[in-house]
């Protein structure tokens, strides 16, 4: 609290000197327009009023600079954009000055002439900017004198193009950086020998070590905004070699909106690494799906149902319903909700099981969502191939339930969140996810409600998933664990999934299984390899990798075609329409049968494994 207040008596003292600065320029200008006025002469009536004018043409002359903003701007950042709202405060005080002279009766005091007026506000204007500039320069030589006793941070910035042209325009205008750049490093063979701000580029970003050492480089900076992930790696990888850190600018966004500093660089994330598109959505078209709706999430605190809330949130609806059965994740996203949310929203928290036919009836007959998205499921493969009628229970059984509830309490709209594991499933996870999917579509075939499916593939950085598993066995030294050298998996963000969860509730006619585009798969070898080169560390020497096997109901490869033979296109170049068929009413009966049976008889083994997994791939067209 002492250290608080003394910074405050320190800012407001500095402030009073400011402006006792600025009066004593402006009452030497007034009375140095006399002086040339009168020859150097004294006026007839006498200093003493022209003492007593001054005061009039100081408070004048100050509330135009406090109404043109100058007493807002900081004196070390003073410049020649900034010329036009002295300008206009000294010219501006100039016409109230003759107006006051005008009107004002003789007997007000004594009058000066209309060149005083004027000769006063250009000595005025003249004076106030010198002594800024003067403030400028003595602070910048101080800084400068600083910064001389420590060696700048020498960086090289790794591509030409407009971000970096950017970047080093800013930190070549910043004389107070504590950062050198020594030059660029660029893949156009068109730019090799051009200068960028004075700097050149130096070579290829293959020479990123040779160069790195000849100019003893300290730091590195990734000054584009996208980036090919076989790139993104290779920067990464001689990074590593060179034992130098790396940043990087965090979007294609700020280059947009001209926001582009030094201060938003960050250091490289695994994120980076993914080397996906820009992910555009249609946001009018999700405004209008869900502002003033009723939106009713299941699975609200997990990894997706999270970023659902946020997403939907900020999509403005009239009431947001959220369902989970885990008490500590329904607290946490409760709590961040409620203090973002607007007033016009209002969030219910429930803690329930989605599954649970009586108390979700009663969640419908009181709250009657419009939209329900249900992100409940249970998805850790090995988890559910020991445990396959949990599987059944949770992922089957009670999206059955909450379907046909929201089917006859006349929702509006119902998506599902699926998986890649779906497709020709091996793991009971994925089945039971295929036979979730055959069970809405065939809800879909009556009624008002509009029910869909999404299916994705691995999302970064989710509870459960590879990358917080590596960053935590990196963190404690240990190996890292691998079941297979040539696994692969798809990956995109989280905050993009949803956000093409969302456009694909947009565009939903009805019994649709939406497949999104994730681009090219990424092998789970090299995200370890990244992740520990990211941490500083050195794959193999520093953090072992290991090989474990692969485990039950495990494919190296999963399977998410987006090609014309199996999917269609919608109007959004990232979302697809499965072309996989409808299964008939009366399998999905026969289905449901079985799994009610063998709930009730509380099976598991790898009989009722190999049975569910027939359940499920039986359906699937055969492959010719």
């Amino acid at each position: 609290m002492t250290s608080r207040f003394k910074d405050y008596f320190t800012v407001r003292f500095q402030s009073l000197g400011f402006l006792l600065t600025d009066a004593l320029v402006m009452a030497f200008a007034y009375f140095f327009a006399f002086l040339l006025r009168f020859d150097f002469d004294a006026p007839w009536w006498g200093w003493h009023r022209v003492s007593t004018s001054f005061v009039t043409v100081w408070a004048v002359q100050s509330g135009m600079l406090m109404l043109f903003g100058c007493y807002r701007m900081l004196w070390r950042y003073v410049s020649i954009n900034d010329f036009h709202r002295f300008v206009g405060a000294l010219t501006s005080s100039t016409a109230l000055l003759v107006m006051l002279r005008l009107t004002l009766p003789n007997h007000f005091g004594a009058r000066p002439p209309y060149s005083i007026t004027l000769i006063n506000s250009m000595l005025a204007l003249g004076g106030l900017l010198s002594v800024r500039l003067i403030w400028r320069l003595v602070t910048s030589a101080s800084t400068s004198t600083a910064m001389m006793l420590t060696e700048p941070r020498r960086v090289l910035l790794i591509g030409a193009g407009d971000c970096g042209n950017l970047i080093a325009r800013e930190l070549k205008q910043q004389s107070a950086s504590p950062v050198k750049v020594v030059g660029f490093l660029d893949d156009d063979p068109g730019k090799q020998t051009m200068k960028i701000q004075g700097f050149p580029v130096l070579g290829t970003i293959n020479d990123l070590r040779v160069v790195a050492q000849k100019q003893a480089v300290d730091e590195v900076i990734v000054s584009m905004t996208r980036v090919p992930r076989t790139t993104m790696r290779t920067i990464v990888t001689l990074c590593e070699l060179a034992n130098i850190p790396s940043r990087i600018m965090p979007g294609y966004l700020e280059l947009i909106q001209g926001t582009v500093t030094v201060s938003r660089l960050r250091k490289l994330a695994v994120t980076d690494l993914l080397g996906r598109k820009e992910t555009v959505t249609d946001t009018a078209a999700i405004i209008s799906l869900i502002s003033q709706r009723r939106v009713l999430i299941t699975g609200a605190g997990g990894s997706i149902g999270s970023e659902l809330v946020h997403q939907v949130l900020q999509a403005g609806p009239s009431m947001l319903i959220l369902v989970d059965h885990a008490e500590n994740a329904l607290y946490e996203i409760d709590r961040i909700v409620r203090h973002r949310s607007p007033s016009s929203t209002t969030i219910v928290s429930i803690l329930a099981d989605c599954g649970d036919r009586a108390r979700m009836t009663a969640v419908f007959d009181h709250h009657h969502p419009n939209i329900v998205i249900h992100a409940a499921a249970y998805k850790h493969v090995p988890m559910m191939e020991q445990n396959p009628v949990e599987a059944l229970m949770n992922n089957v059984q009670a999206s059955r339930t909450l379907g046909e509830l929201a089917k006859a309490a006349g929702v509006e709209r119902f998506v599902l969140i699926s998986t890649d594991k779906a497709v020709n499933p091996v793991s009971v996870m994925g089945a039971s996810k295929r036979l979730a999917e055959m069970v809405l579509q065939d809800l879909n075939a009556s009624g008002a409600t509009l029910f869909c499916a999404v299916r994705f593939g691995n999302v970064l950085d989710s509870s459960g998933s590879v990358v917080p598993l590596f960053r935590e066995q990196i963190q404690r030294g240990e190996a890292v664990t691998i079941t297979h050298p040539d696994m692969r998996r798809y990956f995109m963000t989280i905050s993009e999934a949803v956000s093409l969860v969302l456009q694909a509730a947009t565009l939903a006619q009805g019994g649709e299984i939406f497949v999104l585009d994730m681009g090219e798969p990424i092998r789970i070898l090299e995200l370890a390899e990244d992740m520990i080169a990211l941490s500083g560390l050195r794959p193999y020497d520093d953090i072992p990798i290991v090989f474990t096997g692969i485990r039950a109901g495990e494919k190296l490869f999963e399977e998410l075609d987006v090609s014309e033979r199996s999917a269609y296109k919608t109007g959004h170049a990232q979302v697809f329409i499965s072309k996989i068929p409808h299964v008939p009413h009366a399998e999905i009966d026969r289905i449901l049968s079985v799994c009610a049976q063998w709930i009730r008889d509380s099976k598991s083994g790898d009989d009722v494994r190999e049975q569910i997994l027939k359940l499920a791939t039986d359906t699937l067209p055969k492959k010719s």
